[in-house]
């Protein structure tokens, strides 16, 4: 219930700020286990993510958001749950595993981080890691413009794709795994 009338105001408000598009969003299943993998440019790319489909979206936050009062605990009602970034998080590895054994939706920014430069960053492990253990399907997304006031913001979800490898992975392999889902991402630069 919070998530809902949350969202229907952030997608108000969104919508008075800038000029969103979305292009390809038949291509996130209306039901079943998927992850969502957008590029990550500002603090306002979660909120758009969620506001873009009617489904729940769970999100990956970074740790320390968590330690502040109100904003920790308006994320966690809205989703998210932590992960400490730099290491293997095996507690937010396993909340990752259950949502998507849940059959939901949950949404991590393979960057890491947001990328304030041109073009993406080098895609952190984690996403790849979690795609193959659950067997999910990954959607990439690009998140085109910036975030000015009424600046057009052109949201582009690509076709679903699966990793297709070993469980048990090298970090090499790990890392080329990661470098598939970038690329994905980097297709839907234009």
């Amino acid at each position: 219930m919070f998530y809902r009338f949350a969202r229907a105001i952030v997608r108000f408000i969104i919508s008075i700020l800038f000029k969103i598009k979305v292009e390809g969003f038949e291509n996130i299943p209306k039901e079943g286990a998927c992850i969502l993998c957008p590029n990550h440019k500002s603090y306002w790319d979660p909120p758009l993510i969620g506001c873009i489909n009617k489904r729940p979206i769970y999100f990956m936050a970074k740790y320390e958001l968590f330690g502040f009062p109100v904003l920790g605990f308006l994320i966690k009602n809205l989703n998210a749950f932590p992960v400490k970034r730099g290491t293997s998080d095996i507690n937010a590895i396993k909340m990752a595993l259950k949502v998507l054994k849940e059959g939901k939706a949950l949404c991590i920014f393979p960057e890491g981080t947001r990328n304030r430069g041109t073009g993406l960053l080098k895609g952190e492990p984690g996403a790849a890691l979690i795609a193959i253990k659950s067997k999910s399907p990954i959607i990439p997304i690009y998140i085109d413009g910036n975030y000015n006031l009424f600046s057009k913001i052109t949201v582009r979800i690509g076709k679903p794709f699966y990793l297709e490898c070993a469980e048990k992975l090298s970090n090499k392999q790990l890392e080329e795994q990661s470098n598939i889902i970038m690329n994905k991402i980097a297709e839907l630069i234009y």
